[in-house]
Parts: C-alpha cells; sequence; structure tokens
C-alpha cells in the first residue's frame, strides 16, 4: 500500500489508514493526539494543516518528518 497523507483529510482518518502516524505526529509536539477522546472527537475535524497552526509547527517540517519516512504528501 502505498503511503499517501493528504493534509486536507481529518487526522482520525489519516490515523485510521496509517496508525504509525499517531507516533510520528506525537514527536512532533502533537501530544493529544495518544488520546483517543481527542483523537476521536477533535480528529474528526482537525486536519494537520489547522493543527500546524494551532500548536505553531511550521508545516515543512512535518512534511519532512513524514517525507522521511517513506511518505507521499498531498
Amino acid at each position: 500500500m502505498e503511503k499517501v497523507i493528504e493534509l486536507s483529510r481529518p487526522v482520525y482518518d489519516i490515523c485510521k489508514d496509517h496508525p504509525e502516524v499517531i507516533g510520528i505526529m506525537k514527536e512532533l509536539g502533537f501530544d493529544s493526539i495518544t488520546n483517543p477522546a481527542m483523537l476521536n472527537t477533535a480528529g474528526r475535524v482537525m486536519t494537520i494543516e489547522k493543527g500546524a497552526k494551532m500548536k505553531n509547527i511550521p508545516l515543512e517540517k512535518i512534511k519532512e518528518a513524514f517525507m522521511e519516512r517513506g511518505y507521499t504528501i498531498r
């Protein structure tokens, strides 16, 4: 399966398709992502782009982290 991350998709959907994304995002500073309740609620409407803006994490840093792990970013 090709590892593709579409930044416009909700975080919940991305994590459902690629569970390893939870660990990557936690490393990047998205600590709440490991909380199942947060992922199940906020994660259904939150995108990586929105989360990056809220947490003041450069989107380029996030993209690089995923690309280093073999993901294609769309």
